[in-house]
């Protein structure tokens, strides 16, 4: 049954969108190709936020410096309880999806999906947000300049969530 509701649930919303423009009398293609040039708008304005990202996270995962901040970091994670199996993912989730992706599935490679560094890299892979992406996309979409409180907020619930997970999945792993 789920899974009828899940093969028509996308084309029951696209009639409704329809029915609803057609009913309202609204031009739906004209409305349509006036939201795709305003998205074109915005990808051209943010794409130098995109690029500058794209850069910085190449060169942070093509240089050893993930393999020197893990290993810095050892002895305070190691006081804190942080697995040093999953430092490089907390290091890198922030900045990128597409590389934590990659961790995660180093991990889960290495460790395996029932361990303990696999189980948490899963749960905080699902959890987390890509902070400085996100941030560039929807500020550098908008022209804000200044994010004021936002990337401090971002960053000390990112460093909460670290150790909530840890400990529930310590609790569950146990």
């Amino acid at each position: 049954m789920l899974e009828i509701i899940s093969l028509g649930i996308v084309p029951f919303l696209i009639l409704i969108i329809l029915s609803h423009g057609y009913i309202k009398g609204v031009d739906i293609y004209a409305s349509f190709i006036e939201g795709a040039i305003e998205g074109f708008k915005t990808v051209i304005k943010i794409m130098p936020y995109l690029i500058a990202i794209f850069i910085a996270i190449g060169i942070f995962r093509g240089s050893s410096a993930l393999d020197m901040f893990t290993h810095l970091l050892s002895p305070i994670t190691q006081i804190l309880g942080i697995p040093n199996e999953i430092m490089p993912l907390i290091l890198i989730r922030p900045i990128s999806g597409s590389g934590a992706l990659g961790v995660v599935k180093d991990t889960i490679g290495y460790y395996g999906p029932d361990s303990f560094p696999g189980v948490v890299a899963s749960v905080m892979m699902g959890s987390s947000e890509t902070i400085f992406y996100t941030i560039a996309l929807y500020f550098g979409s908008i022209g804000v300049k200044d994010h004021r409180h936002t990337l401090k907020a971002a960053l000390l619930s990112y460093i909460i969530s670290i150790f909530i997970t840890i400990f529930i999945c310590g609790i569950f792993y146990n």
